[in-house]
């Protein structure tokens, strides 16, 4: 077997890299390959290098890199013919590594990763978000990207997309897999075993702040791929939620209630079909009433961000994995 280089941004993770890299060293120790452990921090002014290096890891400090660049000059530090990527507050079962590598030796796939989920200590607001992400159905499903808290893949792949987009602030690793999928790539997620991600939000303040960081790369993606449904659904949506929202306070000012509440309420239709479609597949209706709360903020938080897009008005938040 090749040698697998793993490559892990970090920004200030001094309370989850210790976890994450124990359990990387349980993986590999499982699998009985030969790993490269590479932080690529990002300026971190808390422990977390002294961490990662005390723990037997490759650090590399580079301040002021956005999340592609760490991950790609991770990657070209790497003399390896395998790469992967995890960030650095996700903890990989034992098994992550032999389960994904068998895979491919069974000609599965060329991507690979698992699905994601959160400690069950988490706030309610930040499980119920990861939940909507599970998949449902077969244990291997094809799709047309994926996300980056764990990917594994040869690295000849990497090369022929040319590695992630450098000038994103987030949704880098949509760019990357989708590209990815568009050279041919076949990528896979197994459901089972989970990742999991200890990073979660642990207040309201930053779930809105992630999210809000989170649909800043909406007009990006767009001029990087071109329009497509895939892309203008969510902006169209969210703008539209806004265009109904102004509609209704309107109608409350000139003294008709009862339309301004019809419209608020057709204005939540996109959130509940959002919440619906995502917890059905686990038939629990308390999930889709949490959900439908969040998809209604994080619509008007895109729809705000995609603004501030158009007018160069980003939210600033250092990149970390």
């Amino acid at each position: 077997m090749s040698r697998i280089g793993i490559v892990i941004p970090m920004f200030n993770e001094s309370r989850h890299i210790g976890r994450t890299l124990a359990a990387l060293r349980r993986t590999t120790a499982e699998a009985g390959v030969d790993c490269q452990l590479l932080v690529v921090d990002n300026g971190s002014s808390d422990d977390g290098p002294r961490i990662a290096r005390a723990l037997g890891a490759e650090v590399l400090n580079l301040p002021g890199l956005s999340i592609g660049a760490l991950r790609n000059r991770g990657a070209a530090a790497c003399d390896c013919d395998w790469l992967a990527f995890v960030d650095a507050d996700i903890e990989v079962p034992e098994n992550w590594l032999s389960g994904l590598l068998a895979l491919h030796e069974q000609g599965q796939g060329d991507v690979f990763a698992l699905d994601c989920d959160t400690p069950h200590v988490a706030p309610w607001f930040a499980i119920a978000w990861q939940r909507r992400t599970l998949r449902a159905g077969d244990l291997l499903q094809r799709q047309q990207w994926l996300p980056s808290p764990n990917l594994l893949m040869p690295r000849r792949w990497f090369e022929v997309v040319g590695g992630f987009n450098e000038s994103l602030r987030s949704g880098e690793d949509k760019d990357f897999t989708l590209r990815l999928h568009e050279a041919g790539a076949r990528l896979v997620v197994l459901r089972d075993p989970v990742v999991l991600h200890w990073g979660y939000e642990g207040s309201w303040k930053e779930w809105l702040g992630k999210e809000m960081w989170r649909q800043g790369s909406h007009l990006q993606l767009l001029r990087s791929h071109g329009p497509s449904l895939r892309l203008l659904r969510f902006p169209a949506l969210s703008m539209g939620a806004w265009v109904l929202d102004a509609m209704a306070l309107s109608a409350l000012l000139d003294g008709f209630p009862h339309l301004s509440l019809l419209l608020v309420l057709i204005a939540s239709l996109p959130a509940l079909a959002l919440s619906l479609r995502q917890s059905l597949k686990h038939r629990d209706p308390q999930l889709m009433v949490q959900l439908w709360g969040l998809h209604f903020i994080r619509l008007h938080l895109a729809g705000m961000a995609f603004v501030m897009s158009l007018f160069h008005l980003t939210t600033r938040r250092p990149a970390r994995g």
